[in-house]
């Protein structure tokens, strides 16, 4: 089981930040993540407690399910099907309050499962894709949200 953690500043605000991650549409700007439909919404908000996302990346496809919505601070989803089939024990986005924008880390759990070689192949393949595109997809979060401005000297600013 390989723990895949990609962190980054972006800079605009938590509830911002928060609004464009949830979204796993805006994953679809990325090249490499081709197609992303809302199976199913989730309790309270599109995207928020037992919401399925469905993700066609260029490597495989990916059923998740939404499991915690707190925002503007986290979510957190796992994985239950995917192709090539692996084992997932979840995954989270949590959102901080910084100088200069939102601390976004994303974390996930994940072993590719092939017999034998599925530790191999997750280190040597799956790490390295899923590292890159996380990294990608908080680039491209940046370069959208930079203009957002801030909530300082607003009612929610206080």
């Amino acid at each position: 089981m390989e723990t895949i953690t990609v962190e980054r500043i972006v800079a605009a605000p938590p509830h911002a930040v928060f609004d464009w991650m949830s979204n796993a549409h805006n994953y679809t700007r990325v090249g490499f993540v081709l197609h992303e439909h809302l199976a199913r919404p989730g309790a309270d908000a599109p995207y928020g407690v037992g919401a399925v996302r469905v993700l066609g990346w260029a490597v495989g496809w990916f059923w998740e399910r939404i499991t915690a919505y707190d925002p503007p601070h986290s979510f957190e989803f796992h994985v239950y099907r995917a192709i090539p089939p692996a084992r997932h024990e979840g995954g989270s986005v949590t959102f901080t309050a910084v100088p200069g924008g939102t601390r976004v880390v994303w974390s996930t759990q994940v072993e590719l499962r092939f017999p034998l070689l599925g530790a191999l192949l997750t280190r040597l393949i799956a790490r390295p894709i899923l590292t890159y595109v996380f990294k990608r997809v908080l680039d491209e979060a940046n370069a959208e949200l930079r203009t957002v401005p801030s909530d300082r000297g607003t009612a929610a600013g206080r």
